[in-house]
């Protein structure tokens, strides 16, 4: 594969995102989903007990759940995943990012020179992210205020035995995971779901035939004669009665199918029917600004009729800083994608990529060593405390809102980083990875090596003069954005907007700190305990949970 330095559309497609671009073939076997169709087949007007506005990690199992016994709708603004190879076929990973078409799956955008990718289809990030699952730490059920342990439990096991497994490792991951044990993340805690300090395997939501297992295959338990689900219909905006007596209620959305045709859906209007956001952590805090929940003066320079005045919808706004190293080997590597994750008890994640047959631009000859084989390993900072801001530019909801997130702001995320570099460079010399390192290669060598590859479109010298000045000039994302409508600001511990009745957010906008390595196995998660939740909310006493 050809990486363009300078290029960064290849930047993103290519080292940015481990990309195979190889062609495995057809696209996976669509479920007969008899619910699920075109925004254009939408009527006009309808009603419904519970309208779901996006179709993603958490919206899935949301809307799956409330469908037992409840009408729902499902609004998603991109299209079927089962419809893309380059989605559904772990050997084509990644290749979406060179997809520049109306029905890319995802949509690039640059914040601070990083390169980063929205997921827009059935499945959000789960249908574009690299397939590692592992359940978050116990502080994040603390901090999303889930109380009922079994029902955690139950949820994790509802998701898990649908679309989660384990795969063997191959000799490069097996030769990281020693090596890690012998820079000392310790202990070897085995194959498990679990986040524990130490080094791990973890589970993979692509199957033993490299086929991905999106949230909408958790469709499969929705009632069809309860759910509604519609593609490529892009929300613009949730509708609000306001009498001055009483709080702004939620009733309906307007939203567009992809003819520019406008479609009205209305809750039915008993007390407990809802409308929930599940956009994303970009997409929530954009829809609460478009339908005047927000800052004030951001509303008004657009015109946007206040509905309430929120100061902190797009605060506090953070995407996990990612730095990783190319390790060239000078034999061939398999490849893989992430399976293996050291958990440092200083905050830093170490996970890895391999099988790479590269020619670098510039680079085939330096130092002495021909790099045409070897793979990446990377180290994401949890938290991060470096938080940013979400602000609406348009009243589009196809536009982007503009955003920072203040990488490495915040010196402890900068040390994080470090130590976690340090970390990798310490497996790399073990003797457990010897044979996939050029023997007489040094550690400034892999630095700046690493310098010279087109991570960002932040500009540098070609030499790592520290390993603080590298993790600032070759930072990258993971893809793990939070934070816009914070639990105790935005939203109360039930997820209900603050301030207005019927309005609920859940997703990952409403988290101060990122759960475990990998989001989506909480975020699942999440998405049935607030199902199970909300529906023995509404039908107390009729029946358990296990049953519904």
């Amino acid at each position: 594969m050809m990486l363009i330095y300078g290029s960064w559309r290849l930047i993103t497609a290519a080292v940015f995102t481990f990309c195979f671009l190889l062609d495995f073939g057809a696209t996976q076997f669509a479920p007969n989903y008899t619910f699920m169709h075109e925004a254009t087949e939408a009527p006009r007007v309808s009603f419904f007990d519970y309208i779901v506005i996006g179709g993603g990690t958490a919206g899935i199992p949301i809307a799956t759940t409330l469908s037992a016994n409840y009408s729902v709708l499902l609004l998603e603004r991109g299209g079927s995943p089962y419809d893309d190879a380059n989605v559904t076929n772990v050997m084509n990973f990644g290749r979406y990012f060179f997809d520049t078409s109306p029905d890319s799956p995802s949509v690039e955008f640059i914040v601070e020179g990083v390169v980063n990718a929205l997921p827009r289809v059935l499945g959000g990030g789960t249908s574009t992210n690299a397939g590692f699952y592992s359940r978050g730490e116990e502080q994040f059920n603390t901090e999303a205020k889930l109380t009922d342990a079994d029902l955690i439990e139950d949820s994790y096991q509802w998701v898990e035995n649908s679309i989660v497994y384990d795969l063997p490792l191959d000799n490069w991951q097996s030769a990281l995971k020693a090596g890690l044990l012998e820079a000392g993340v310790t202990p070897d805690n085995g194959n498990t779901f679990d986040h524990l300090i130490g080094t791990k395997e973890g589970g993979s939501i692509f199957d033993q035939n490299g086929t991905r297992h999106t949230a909408a295959d958790l469709l499969q338990h929705a009632n069809p004669d309860g759910l509604s689900l519609f593609l490529h219909a892009n929300v613009h905006k949730v509708l609000f009665r306001h009498k001055v007596s009483s709080k702004p209620k939620a009733y309906g959305v307007v939203f567009e199918d992809r003819l520019g045709k406008k479609h009205v859906a209305y809750l039915k209007g008993r007390k407990q029917d809802e409308i929930i956001l599940s956009a994303g952590a970009l997409g929530s805090p954009q829809l609460l600004m478009l339908s005047g929940i927000g800052p004030k003066d951001q509303l008004d320079a657009l015109n946007i009729r206040v509905v309430l005045e929120q100061p902190f919808v797009g605060q506090d706004m953070a995407d996990n800083p990612l730095n990783s190293l190319f390790i060239p080997s000078p034999i061939g590597v398999s490849p893989s994608i992430i399976q293996v994750v050291g958990i440092t008890p200083f905050g830093s994640y170490i996970e890895e990529a391999g099988g790479f047959n590269f020619i670098f631009a510039n680079l085939s000859d330096y130092q002495g060593f021909t790099y045409e084989k070897g793979g990446f390993i990377f180290e994401k900072v949890n938290g991060p405390l470096s938080k940013g801001e979400l602000k609406i530019v348009t009243r589009n909801p196809s536009d982007l809102p503009s955003l920072t997130f203040n990488y490495f702001s915040e010196p402890e995320d900068l040390a994080k980083c470090v130590s976690g570099l340090d970390t990798i460079l310490k497996a790399v010399d073990s003797e457990a990875f010897s044979n996939y390192k050029f023997a007489n290669m040094t550690d400034q060598d892999i630095l700046d090596l690493n310098m010279k590859l087109p991570y960002n479109l932040i500009p540098h010298g070609n030499t790592s003069i520290s390993l603080e000045q590298h993790c600032k000039d070759t930072v990258r994302t993971i893809w793990h954005y939070h934070g816009g409508c914070l639990i105790g600001k935005v939203v109360d511990d039930d997820y209900k907007v603050i301030g207005v009745d019927s309005l609920r957010v859940i997703d990952g906008s409403i988290l101060l700190n990122s759960p475990g390595t990998n989001p989506q196995a909480s975020l699942l998660m999440l998405g049935r305990y607030m199902g199970v939740t909300i529906l023995g909310q509404r039908l107390a006493g009729e029946k358990p949970y296990a049953d519904w």
